[in-house]
């Protein structure tokens, strides 16, 4: 059972935010064996979303308000730590980060740039694609979004 907590980039302590980096870099860099500058200004303004469990970041996302990146609010840096995945954390936390934009900023879309093996996944949640495939950092991805209709 995970642990919830979110919080604006001021209010991470070094310990959270050395968590969210090791994994973010143990998952996108070393894991899918892709190099790009990770830290890219984006992280200040959002909020970052942890699921803890027995004192290990397991799952993490960046949530973005609407206008940052897109029009709408944004769920990024989806993860899920391999040793913790097919256990229903991945369905926790993209639940956890949607309930998230809903309370802080009202039930409106969402739109994530996905992986496209993670289509399905998504799908699931009541996400639909909304753009054609397009590399990222060497992955193919599209873009979706969560009607505020569900």
């Amino acid at each position: 059972m995970a642990v919830w907590t979110c919080k604006e980039f001021d209010e991470l302590n070094v310990y959270e935010l050395y968590a969210i980096l090791q994994l973010r870099n143990e998952v996108f860099v070393v894991e899918q064996q892709c190099i790009f500058q990770d830290a890219d200004n984006k992280d200040q303004l959002a909020l970052h979303l942890m699921g803890w469990n027995e004192g290990l970041l397991t799952a993490y996302t960046r949530l973005l308000y609407p206008g940052h990146i897109y029009k709408e609010a944004s769920i990024g840096r989806v993860i899920t730590s391999s040793k913790f995945r097919r256990s229903g954390f991945g369905r926790q936390l993209m639940q956890q980060s949607i309930d998230q934009i809903y309370a802080r900023w009202g039930i409106q879309p969402i739109r994530i740039g996905a992986q496209l093996y993670l289509k399905k996944f998504y799908e699931s949640l009541g996400f639909q694609q909304d753009s054609g495939l397009y590399l990222e950092d060497g992955i193919e991805h599209i873009e979706m979004l969560l009607p505020n209709n569900l």
